[in-house]
């Protein structure tokens, strides 16, 4: 497997470890399942140390979880100084993995976050430098702050679990996952992130600002930045791609994923949406839903399951015309009026 990195980076290119090698059309064989007590167990401990340092915000906790459990990449939208990066950075300690961040910005280039090649004088040949994203976790903090070219770059890495560079591919790490953080649209030097960019994030969550005994605790230097130092893992790369595979054999029955599908085409229709939920994130709210049941230490999913999912799984995809309220409001809307059965 290839090794975590841990790099920052800026303007340029930070070496962000070994050189992969190059895809090919064989996919490396997955690792047996972790049985499912197992995998309830890992994903337990997980929320509890997420709470631990995430604190007054239990639906950004289960959502982080719930991404990290189904393999889907995570955006996370909200406004400076609530704790993004922190539960960014505590979901790759726990998860036995050094993060790799990129910091945003307006000249970032595409070539910062993938990497490049370079000619080697030595051996006469074209070498590829891997790029921040060749890792288990990426945090790409303030997303919508880069230009829409760098945003692109991620589009192939997001989906298919490589980067192409200068006619060559290369595979991504196992599992890997991408964790977004954009700022509210409208905050200057801002840039909107296109459709398909949303797509290809499984899930997305907010943090809000704390109450008033939550951030008495952080000031006071309990949760937080201050709870990182104490975490330790509770899997390792490994264990974790084991879980992954073990939620996606979590039982669904017809009926269940009728509704999800249901659920995803009311999206289409509703209000006053321009553009609704695509098959993708119908595929992506099942996902979501399988390891929402392990983390409920299930092996099957209810419709529960799917109506605790949805609004994260579907709202950032939803593009809505006028003020007619946002995403969340108007899944809130859709679940409350389809029918819901009783499989």
């Amino acid at each position: 497997m290839t090794t975590e990195t841990g790099t920052s980076i800026g303007i340029g290119l930070t070496n962000a470890g070994p050189v992969p090698t190059r895809a090919s059309a064989t996919e490396p064989a997955l690792e047996p399942r972790a049985a499912y007590g197992d995998a309830a167990a890992v994903a337990q401990a997980l929320h509890a140390s997420l709470s631990g340092v995430l604190l007054g915000t239990p639906e950004a906790v289960t959502v982080a979880v719930v991404a990290a459990l189904s393999g889907s990449h995570l955006l996370i939208e909200d406004v400076p100084g609530v704790g993004k990066t922190v539960l960014a950075r505590a979901l790759a300690t726990t998860l036995g993995s050094k993060l790799s961040r990129i910091q945003g910005h307006p000249d970032l280039l595409p070539s910062d976050v993938t990497g490049i090649t370079v000619y080697a004088q030595n051996t006469g040949t074209w070498d590829f430098r891997p790029g921040p994203v060749f890792a288990h976790v990426v945090l790409l903090d303030e997303l919508n702050r880069t230009p829409p070219r760098t945003q692109s770059a991620l589009l192939e890495s997001m989906e298919e679990q490589q980067v192409s560079v200068d006619g060559e591919s290369w595979p991504l790490p196992r599992p890997h996952l991408v964790i977004a953080t954009q700022n509210p649209v409208g905050q200057l030097g801002t840039h909107p992130l296109v459709e398909s960019q949303l797509d290809r994030f499984g899930l997305s969550t907010s943090i809000g600002y704390p109450d008033a005994a939550t951030e008495t605790r952080l000031v006071l230097h309990n949760g937080g930045r201050y709870a990182l130092d104490a975490l330790e893992p509770v899997c390792q790369p490994r264990q974790w791609n084991q879980i992954i595979e073990t939620t996606a054999s979590v039982n669904v029955v017809a009926p269940v994923a009728e509704y999800a599908v249901a659920l995803v085409r009311a999206t289409r229709s509703a209000g006053t949406v321009r553009l609704g939920a695509s098959p993708r994130a119908a595929i992506s709210l099942i996902r979501s839903a399988q390891a929402y049941a392990i983390l409920s230490n299930r092996s099957y999913v209810t419709p529960e399951d799917v109506q605790a999912m949805a609004v994260a799984c579907l709202s950032h995809r939803l593009i809505i015309d006028g003020s007619a309220g946002d995403g969340r409001d108007l899944v809130r809307g859709v679940i409350a009026a389809v029918a819901v059965p009783h499989p």
